[in-house]
């Protein structure tokens, strides 16, 4: 009598056939040594690159095993969890995923209910991964406490380019540590600061910023409290940089 772990491996191959993308991405390595083998060699597996789990009421305990995954998996380059409400212990899960993880390159997290104990986590794996160029964060509660940690964390990472932070209530003291972040970091060219509460304050401190930083190219302040003589100061930062193409 066959276990799943003895089945011939054209047998396994047609079970597989019946799985959907998450079942072979996340509840299906590590069953045993040899399943794992025969996944290795599986076409759909080989070449799943683009994960797109958005909308799908995927909880916490589901983001850990979606962790676990991305710990030994070497095709995934584009992970969406968007929308999915897996709040801070999820979050943390990926992100210490990310720490160990060489081959993704981009992760959407919108709106997920992540606060700033998650993005803290976030930020860590930042400090570590090499290879993430995009992170999607908008729509979450990271404020201007989980934005310090990112902040900090830009400081260091030489790889993200574009980062988002749409609807965060981000205020003033979070743009200034932003501002801090670009003047050293020489990678991120898209910034999205849509839709928080920026006000002219911390419009000055980016300004101020964009007077050094010269590898931005698109920044996104729509949307937020930046009154007429910031505006002014920004526009007359953008005079000196000569990077910025969108504003």
């Amino acid at each position: 009598m066959h276990t799943f772990c003895t089945l011939p491996v054209e047998l396994v191959y047609r079970i597989m056939d019946h799985q959907n993308q998450q079942t072979l991405f996340c509840s299906m390595q590590n069953v045993c040594r040899r399943f794992n083998q025969i996944l290795s060699t599986y076409e759909r597996y080989r070449t799943l690159t683009t994960l797109d789990l958005g909308s799908n009421i995927i909880s916490g305990k589901a983001a850990q095993c979606i962790a676990d995954a991305l710990r030994t998996n070497t095709t995934l380059t584009t992970l969406d969890l968007r929308n999915n409400g897996i709040s801070d212990k999820g979050a943390q899960c990926i992100a210490d995923a990310l720490r160990t993880n060489t081959t993704l390159t981009t992760l959407d997290l919108r709106d997920n209910g992540i606060g700033s104990k998650a993005a803290q986590y976030i930020a860590d794996a930042l400090r570590t991964n090499t290879t993430l160029t995009t992170l999607h964060l908008g729509g979450n509660e990271i404020g201007d406490e989980g934005v310090q940690h990112i902040a900090d964390a830009l400081r260091t990472n030489t790889t993200l380019t574009t980062l988002d932070l749409v609807y965060n209530g981000i205020g003033g003291e979070g743009a200034q540590y932003i501002a801090d972040a670009l003047r050293t970091n020489t990678t991120l060219t898209t910034l999205d600061l849509n839709l928080n509460q920026i006000d002219d304050e911390g419009a000055h401190h980016i300004a101020d910023a964009l007077r050094t930083n010269m590898t931005l190219t698109t920044l996104d302040l729509h949307l937020n409290q930046i009154g007429g003589k910031a505006a002014q100061h920004i526009a007359d930062a953008l005079q000196r940089n000569t990077s910025i193409k969108a504003v």
